[in-house]
Parts: C-alpha cells; sequence; structure tokens
C-alpha cells in the first residue's frame, strides 16, 4: 500500500490530487493549479497514468500488464520523493540575496527529465553527499524499470548523460557520479518464465 492518506507539505494528499486529475481536474482547484507541491504531484501522476495506458496497449497485444503492486510502488516513490527536503544553494553576485532549490525539486526535475527517454521509467531519486554546501561533490543514485526487450546498458546510458546535462544546466551541484541500478522490467510476464534472467 502506499501512503496516498500522508499529506505534502501543503496539506494536499496524493489520493486528493489522484482524483482531481481523474476528474479532468475539473472543478478547477485554485489552491492545487498555483502550489508547486501539487503541480509536481499531478505531473507526475500524469506521467505514471499514461505509463499505465501504453502498458496496458502494449500488453493487450503481447504480455499481461504489470501486477497493482508495481504502479503502488511507483507512486510511493513519487510520494516521498515530492517532500521539500534539504535545500541547495545557487549562487547570486549580489551577497544580500539568497537563492536556494529545494531537494524535491532537483528530484522532480530529474523524473521529468527522464521522460524524455522511450523504454525506461525512473524509480526512485537519491541525492548523496553534502549538497548544501557549494561545490562539495555528490552523486545521484537512480533506480530504474526498462521496457522488456530494450537495450539495458543502451539506456541506463542515455540517462546517466540525460541526468549529468540536465543537472549542469539548472542546479549548481558537483555532480561527480551518475549511478542507475535496473531493479525491474515492466512489460513482462512477471508470474512466468519470460523476462526471467
Amino acid at each position: 500500500m502506499t501512503d496516498d492518506d500522508s499529506p505534502l507539505d501543503c496539506g494536499r494528499t496524493i489520493e486528493q490530487l489522484s482524483s482531481y486529475v481523474e476528474a479532468g481536474r475539473s472543478p478547477r482547484d485554485p489552491h492545487i493549479e498555483s502550489c508547486p507541491d501539487c503541480l509536481n504531484a499531478i505531473e507526475a501522476l500524469e506521467r505514471v497514468g499514461q505509463l499505465s495506458r501504453d502498458l496496458l496497449a502494449d500488453d493487450a497485444e503481447r504480455m499481461p500488464r504489470p501486477p497493482e503492486s508495481w504502479f503502488e510502488g511507483i507512486l510511493s516513490v513519487i510520494h516521498s520523493e515530492l517532500r521539500a527536503g534539504r535545500s541547495f544553494p545557487i549562487h547570486h553576485p549580489d551577497p544580500r540575496v539568497t537563492i536556494t532549490v529545494t531537494e524535491g525539486a532537483v528530484r522532480s526535475l530529474v523524473r521529468s527529465s527522464a521522460d524524455e527517454l522511450d523504454g525506461i521509467y525512473l524509480g526512485r531519486t537519491e541525492i548523496v553527499g553534502d549538497a548544501e554546501t557549494p561545490g562539495a561533490p555528490v552523486r545521484i543514485e537512480l533506480t530504474a524499470s526498462v521496457a522488456w526487450g530494450k537495450s539495458i546498458p543502451e539506456l541506463t546510458g542515455s540517462l546517466r548523460e540525460l541526468v549529468y546535462r540536465v543537472l549542469a544546466e539548472h542546479t549548481e551541484l558537483n555532480v561527480t557520479a551518475v549511478n542507475v541500478a535496473v531493479d525491474e522490467l515492466h512489460g513482462t510476464d512477471i508470474h512466468g518464465t519470460e523476462g526471467k534472467g
């Protein structure tokens, strides 16, 4: 089970936001549509929904869809990563100005960027190291699910390059390593022998 009833920092829950998305974001909720936490969650929920629809269409022709627990696991990870977490500094030429980006925002950036890649779905994102100290080395630890039949080395290599590029463009993190662990294949018959090994 996911912790859908545990509220985000703004007070809304994933369950409430999921219902809002299922209703076509209507009637319009001004709080949700202006809250960064809610909008990040909605974006993630819509991506999971699209992934579910894509898998259903694909599996209708070939293999059974993943179990519901697979999607619940994704939603649980998304929920935990929406927390603001640590604040990472961004340099500003005026010493009187302090600018930071939250850990949750960086994770959301990595997740949304990973959606550019077809055949791989990002699981957990962990920023390891003293990212709150400017210039300190950090590494990015990712888990991912790869579509059955796709090249794992090719997709994980593309994901690493993408994450390096996006974080260099949008943050000042000193990323020294991006590690990707593939912990699942999707689009497979997880109860049978196909896709094993």
